[in-house]
């Protein structure tokens, strides 16, 4: 039974038992506290909390989830994945045990031809908590499994939770015995490879408060209703059904799998070694590819960082089986589409811009590999020279930091080396970072606090109403007040605080958009509004600062939005809409947005793109546009199905995940695209658009920067006085001034070619007079001398070589030179074939000398060249150089 089947039955035999089935969630986590959807239940904890009401008491879906705490264990064995679906059924205050129990073990016992899987009854076990007797009199009296094959077990194993402050509960769990062949007789307590879960019924019953670990956490009390939360493990299911050993033989999986083999001319099975990086391949390519779906891009922090070592330890295990500099992940991610994509159609439409993003990281990092290899070489021979046996955590956290050097790649290599790697400094450094981005992130939402308390502020007061598409003040009430993360129910003047508005014009900054600002005034307060944000969908949250009097909860309060800066934000969304378009048109409909900001009289556009945009195509899409706002197109917006605005062409944000009911922002015929934004009522309003250029900001992801409006004009002006003053200067008329300049600039590269020429000549003078100066250490002949300041790198290496020529060449010699170009200081070695007969090495010579220097560097035995960054230590190199001849030597 293929995957996407599997998944059809479960839907479908819960849509008949009353089930409203629901579509995945982003990968995304809407939790603050979570980076990535790491359960299929997650979805649902503000139902679960009672923060929010459900669309229906029981639901149904089939959730992406990913997990990397394991990452490293991937490919080891066949039981750990980061990507995987989880089939599950919910109940929010409707059923509980004894309905959730027997639908379970109905839809697994259950024909095939009758809709259901056809487990034989007597290969299921069963697990339930310690003093849940409960739920063991349903399994044995109800449903009618023996005693014998019901197991109780603590926390480790039948309580669930987040791993987070949240929801959780006791549960029970579903096994599947795979014989004998599989591991030991006795159950699942005997042995979980012989007897695999395939389902779990949790019973959510109890809120968690400080979770400290698996078993270790507080119980604050009961949740506002007796929920089920199921889980069934798609992959676990597949493995089963297809008869298959592991997840990586299923129908999906295999295929990348085998697609790598046969990409790499293995062949899965044969080699041990080979098979661990073809299941790293598949499980990554697998995740990866639904990362970027989702509209995760590959960066240096958060979910991005997950992301980038997805693919990366996905292209360090293609080059392990032999690739090369190949490049094969474009392959593999096709095949990953055409798996998956019967389950998630949107694969295949987005699939352009999926492989613009991945295709672009795998050309970025075989570049970084080349890089941080001569990196890693030097760290090598530094602590080789210290006679270490570890590289430090700092080392190997700038390898990955700095370079994109994945640990295990710095692992293995440091082992062919003979060395160590320590791993707890490097992961302390990890979590720091990680922590800080975590921390960053939602600081930005939350502020100082919890996320519990704005959840009780939704529970009290409800969803706010949001005014700011047609007005600009509005009267309201003041609903809630949030100082230093707690709720308190009066604020004095210069109090920093968060109010929370039954009603509202503001608008908190989401879709690219950045929040309104303001004033809100009541009776006896003022408060000066900075900030808007939305925490938990349906709350929005004023930050600011009392100026006057005090703020109490339920004030009546007159709410004022900073009305210029809402139009100069809006004309800067419509003109990022516009931009899109004009894009999509100018490079195809690979060009798809991957974020935004729109500030008031600018704005950035980011957009996926396999490389850099031609200043031609630039301006193109500018005079388009412009073009647009000169026939003023009139904007409309209006609310819609999905479906309906799928149909009608309209544009939607690359990974964003939108509801059944969907608002389309529309300007004349020319773009249509989904937005909760504010905009113009027409494109004249914007004026004029000025795009300034466009950059890279992550691998397949471009960035335009553009002014709009009254910022675009006087940027303009400045630019027109600019060129009057240059034209005056030079005396010639503005259509003039590019060959008059470019005549300037060809005379003036002749003379600084002709005055480099001068200053190589005469440094080269001073080769013979180097030469003669040599002092003799055992043997050989040793010159370090330090050029004068200014003396460019090319005229250091050419002096270097120029004096070890002069040598005769059966005398070993060693030529190290350092100076300081400009404000960083230089160096190079040379080395002739007689003095590398004696085991000197340019490359080690110039490590000992840079690092000296406070930097790095590397090269051949013959000549080296590296830098550093404090020039005052160069005579402190120079013999440092001097004594590591002579150690060697003597």
């Amino acid at each position: 039974m293929e995957s996407a089947e599997i998944a059809r039955r479960f839907l479908r035999f819960f849509e008949e038992r009353g089930h409203k089935v629901v579509p995945s969630a982003s990968l995304i986590a809407e939790d603050p506290t979570l980076l990535l959807v790491p359960a299929g239940m997650v979805p649902f904890k503000p139902y679960f909390l009672g923060q929010r009401k459900p669309p229906a008491a029981r639901l149904a879906s089939v959730q992406k989830c990913v997990r990397t705490p394991d990452i490293e264990e991937v490919g080891k064995t066949t039981r750990h994945a980061t990507f995987f679906q989880m089939l599950g059924n919910f109940s929010f205050g409707d059923y509980f045990k004894e309905q959730a129990i027997p639908f379970a073990w109905e839809l697994l016992t259950r024909s095939e031809s009758d809709g259901g899987f056809g487990f034989p009854e007597e290969k299921l076990w069963v697990t339930v908590y310690l003093d849940d007797d409960e739920a063991i009199d349903i399994w044995h009296n109800k449903v009618g499994v023996p005693m014998e094959r019901i197991q109780r077990r603590g926390l480790e194993d039948n309580y669930w939770h987040m791993g987070v402050p949240g929801p959780g509960g006791p549960c029970s769990e579903i096994y599947y015995d795979r014989g004998p062949e599989y591991g030991k007789d006795g159950g699942p307590v005997a042995d979980e490879d012989r007897y695999l879960e395939v389902w779990n019924n949790v019973f959510m019953q109890y809120q968690l408060s400080a979770v400290r670990s698996k078993v270790d956490f507080d119980v604050a009390g009961e949740l506002p209703a007796k929920n089920i939360d199921t889980g069934m493990g798609l992959e676990r299911m597949a493995t089963i059904l297809q008869g298959v050993d592991n997840l990586y033989e299923i129908d999906t999986t295999y295929k990348i799998l085998d697609s790598a083999a046969e990409l790499t001319k293995t062949r899965y099975g044969r080699d041990p070694r080979a098979d661990v990086s073809l299941r790293v391949i598949a499980d990554h390519v697998r995740t990866g590819t639904m990362l970027v779906a989702d509209g995760v891009m590959p960066s240096n922090e958060g979910r991005g960082y997950v992301l980038r070592r997805i693919l990366r330890r996905s292209i360090r295990n293609l080059r392990l089986l032999g690739s090369g500099d190949e490049r094969y992940m474009h392959e593999l991610t096709e095949v990953t589409i055409n798996a998956m994509g019967d389950t998630y159609p949107e694969l295949k439409v987005d699939a352009p811009q999926i492989h613009a993003v991945i295709d672009a990281e795998e050309a970025s990092f075989l570049g970084t590999l080349r890089t941080g290899t001569a990196i890693f070489d030097v760290a090598v021979e530094e602590t080789k020279r210290k006679s270490g046996t570890t590289l430090s955590g700092e080392q190997a956290f700038q390898l990955h930091d700095t370079y994109g050097f994945p640990i295990d790649l710095t692992l293995e290599m440091a082992s062919e080396q003979g060395l160590k790697v320590d791993e707890e400094g490097f992961r302390r450094l990890m979590k720091e970072q990680r922590q800080r981005a975590k921390a960053d992130a939602a600081a930005k939402k939350t502020g100082n606090a919890d996320i519990s308390v704005f959840g009780q502020l939704l529970e009290n007061a409800g969803k706010v109403e949001f005014l700011g598409y047609d007005e600009t003040s509005a009267e309201s009430s003041v609903v809630g007040i949030i100082v230093d993360g707690a709720s308190v129910p009066v604020a004095g003047a210069g109090s920093t605080v968060e109010v929370v508005l039954g009603r509202t014009p503001f608008y908190a900054e989401g879709g690219g958009q950045l929040a309104d600002q303001g004033v809100l005034r009541t009776s006896g307060a003022e408060v000066d509004v900075l900030d808007v944000q939305s925490p938990i969908k349906g709350l929005v949250v004023h930050r600011g600062k009392v100026r006057a009097g005090e703020l109490r909860v339920g004030d009546e309060v007159q709410a004022e939005v900073d009305v210029e800066r809402r139009k100069a934000i809006s004309r800067s969304h419509s003109a990022t809409h516009l931009v899109h378009r004009g894009f999509k048109n100018a490079l195809g409909e690979s060009a798809a947005q991957a974020g935004s900001e729109n500030s008031p009289g600018r704005f950035r556009f980011d957009f996926t793109a396999a490389g850099a945009v031609s200043p031609s195509v630039l301006r193109d899409v500018e005079d388009e546009v412009n073009a647009v706002l000169i026939n003023d197109l009139k904007v409309n917006a209006f609310y819609t199905s999905q479906a309906e605005a799928r149909a009608m062409g309209a544009l939607a944000m690359f990974g964003e995940k939108y509801g059944d009911e969907v608002r389309v922002v529309e300007i004349g015929d020319y773009s249509r695209e989904l937005c909760g934004g504010t905009h113009v009522h027409s494109s004249g309003q914007l004026g004029l658009v000025k795009v300034l250029g466009e950059q890279s900001v992550g691998a397949g992801v471009r960035r335009v920067e553009a002014l709009v409006g009254i910022d675009a004009f006087r940027f303009l002006a400045r630019e027109s006085l600019l060129v009057a003053q240059v034209t005056e200067q030079l005396k010639v008329r503005r259509e003039e001034l590019p060959e008059r300049i470019e005549g300037i600039v060809t005379r003036l590269r002749t003379a600084e070619k002709d005055l480099e020429k001068l200053r190589s000549a005469q440094v080269l003078q001073i080769a013979g007079e180097l030469a003669s100066q040599a002092h003799d250490l055992h043997g050989v002949s040793v010159v370090t001398h330090r050029a004068p300041d200014g003396t460019g790198p090319d005229d250091l290496r050419k002096l270097a070589l120029d004096v070890r020529g002069r040598f005769p060449g059966d005398r070993p010699a060693v030529v190290v030179l350092a100076g300081v170009p400009s404000d960083r200081p230089v160096v190079v070695a040379a080395v002739n074939e007689a003095g590398r007969e004696r085991g000197l090495k340019a490359g080690r010579l110039v490590g000992v000398a840079a690092k000296a220097l406070g930097g790095g560097g590397g090269g051949k035995d013959d000549v080296a060249q590296g830098g550093g960054t404090r020039p005052e230590a160069i005579d402190e190199a120079l013999r440092m150089v001097a004594e590591t001849i002579a150690g060697q030597l003597a």
